[in-house]
């Protein structure tokens, strides 16, 4: 079974619990910019998104 969510809803839950939580490290900034940029859809949507895709491929290959 393949279970499919978004990347804007995944990252704006990462980013509520990053600022609910008062988390100002490096892994916060990371999720807050991801998540800024997936609902901007800037130009650069392109490159960043194939990278997420292959980081989430990687990922998976690992199994």
């Amino acid at each position: 079974m393949v279970l499919s969510i978004s990347a804007v809803l995944l990252f704006g839950l990462a980013a509520y619990l990053a600022v609910r939580s008062k988390a100002a490290n490096g892994a916060a900034a990371v999720v807050l910019f991801l998540f800024g940029f997936f609902t901007a859809g800037t130009g650069a949507y392109g490159p960043i998104r194939n990278l997420c895709a292959a980081l989430a491929a990687s990922l998976a290959d690992l199994r």
